[in-house]
């Protein structure tokens, strides 16, 4: 049997992708939502639309979890970006991801009993690997890195085949970094400020903490990445009103997660089925 991995967002935009690159499809109204199911390159993928917050992102994961059989989880989309090297368009891989808003010692008394969770230190390899294959460079290493590895950094990503097609730009940027995620849509200073304080995170958005929470209660794999969409300085409704700018950044992290599971998919030596 097929590995089952299961790919989810929070908004339909961020999983269209997903929805169009399975074959063999199905689709089925389940636990209210909508999942479509089919074949890509070897594993069973089952998708969904989760809905914002957390209730909604953890209800889905179970529903994968239990009702498909999921092993591992990807979750994908936009977020606010809370640390000043990251710009509009780079991207987080989630290696830790904390509640913003959530007594996290009171959650820790119940099973996996964990007051953080993380992704899976081998997905989390392999969305480094993709990323650089995509030309992306590591924002760390403007404030960690030698002059000489940012300098290689630079040469790798020029030599990637997405920079060699488009010459004329600044490559975009990615970091192994924490994700904060909370039941508020986080805008204005103070309220960046203090999820800076509370959490000293990356970036900020609703949903990936309770999907890694879920993956850690079942033991299974997870892995969460979120492209930058904005830095926390507009409400809502503005950001909603960039619906071109929210596509683009939402197809890069979909179309990311597309290749991290052809990549596992090599990696693994899983063959894709007729």
């Amino acid at each position: 049997m097929a590995p089952v991995i299961a790919i989810i967002g929070a908004l339909e935009k961020e999983v269209r992708q997903i929805y169009a690159a399975v074959e063999k499809g199905t689709v089925a109204d389940e636990a209210g939502l909508t999942v479509v199911g089919g074949d890509y390159h070897g594993f069973t993928v089952v998708a969904t639309t989760a809905g914002m917050g957390t209730v909604n992102a953890a209800a889905a994961a179970q529903h994968l979890i239990s009702a498909h059989g999921a092993n591992a989880i990807i979750f994908s989309g936009i977020a606010g970006g809370l640390n000043p090297a990251l710009h509009v368009g780079d991207v987080v891989i989630g290696e830790r991801l904390r509640y913003l808003d959530t007594d996290t010692a009171l959650v820790a008394e119940s099973a996996p009993e964990l007051e953080e969770f993380a992704s899976a230190d081998f997905l989390v390899d392999l969305a480094e690997e993709t990323l650089r294959a995509h030309g992306y460079v590591d924002a760390a290493l403007s404030d960690e890195g030698s002059e000489v590895e940012a300098a290689q950094a630079r040469a790798e990503a020029d030599a990637s085949l997405w920079r060699r097609n488009n010459p004329g730009t600044e490559p975009q940027q990615y970091l192994r970094g924490i994700i904060a995620t909370g039941d508020r849509f986080v805008s204005g200073a103070d309220a960046k400020a203090a999820a800076v304080s509370a959490t000293q995170a990356d970036c900020v958005e609703m949903e990936g903490a309770a999907i890694a929470h879920v993956a850690a209660k079942n033991g299974i794999d997870c892995l969460v990445l979120r492209a930058i969409s904005d830095n926390c300085d507009e409400s809502y409704d503005a950001l909603s009103s960039r619906e071109f700018d929210l596509e683009e950044y939402a197809q890069s992290a979909s179309g990311l997660v597309l290749s991290i599971v052809r990549r596992l998919a090599a990696q693994l030596g899983i063959e894709p089925r007729d």
